[in-house]
């Protein structure tokens, strides 16, 4: 076995643990995530070569495993469960305007500190990852393919089949729940 190729089977190795965590993040099926992260390693491992360095290996890696969690969800809709996403009480529509009918204004975020310095923090991406975690599956869907995996509103749409409105709705909800349950874990 050459070195590079022995370099690269160990740099994917290292990657692994990191894909299969996003993996279950988005798909919340442990078996699934495994198959998707082992497809993904096969894909990377064959064309490998057609590598050309334009970013990062592991940015390349996660983006072979993003379209491949994208073929899953294209090709098996079971993952998808719309309808249990009902609305808590701290998020119903009534709770956002007043007894007189005018608009309540959300409460201020407390402030979290300086944001490049959280953002270095592995405690607050301890956090995160718990806070994705508990969200609805489909909450924590919608937010992790916009919000990590970096597609638009219209893919994320067309992959889940979803509407664009309903598709704003959930990130608008996720993002309160997050800041939320970031708030109650990292201020506390």
């Amino acid at each position: 076995m050459t070195s590079a190729k022995q370099s690269t089977e160990e740099h994917i190795a290292m990657l692994r643990p990191k894909l299969v965590a996003f993996a279950r993040l988005q798909l919340r099926d442990s078996a699934a995530a495994e198959d998707t992260v082992q497809d993904t390693l096969v894909t990377a491992l064959e064309k490998h070569q057609s590598f050309s360095g334009r970013s990062a290996f592991e940015t390349w890696v996660f983006g072979i495993l993003k379209n491949k969690i994208l073929e899953r969800f294209r090709h098996d809709r079971r993952y998808l469960s719309w309808q249990d996403d009902e609305l808590s009480d701290e998020d119903s529509f009534e709770n956002l305007f007043k007894e007189n009918g005018r608009w309540q204004a959300a409460s201020k975020p407390t402030p979290w500190g300086d944001p490049d310095q959280v953002l270095e923090n592995a405690a607050f991406w301890r956090l995160l990852d718990t806070c994705l975690m508990v969200l609805p599956d489909n909450t924590a869907q919608v937010f992790t393919m916009r919000e990590l995996m970096g597609l638009t509103t219209q893919e994320i749409c067309e992959a889940l089949t979803l509407s664009d409105a309903n598709c704003w709705v959930i990130l608008h909800r996720a993002r309160l729940r997050l800041r939320a349950c970031i708030e109650k874990g990292w201020l506390t």
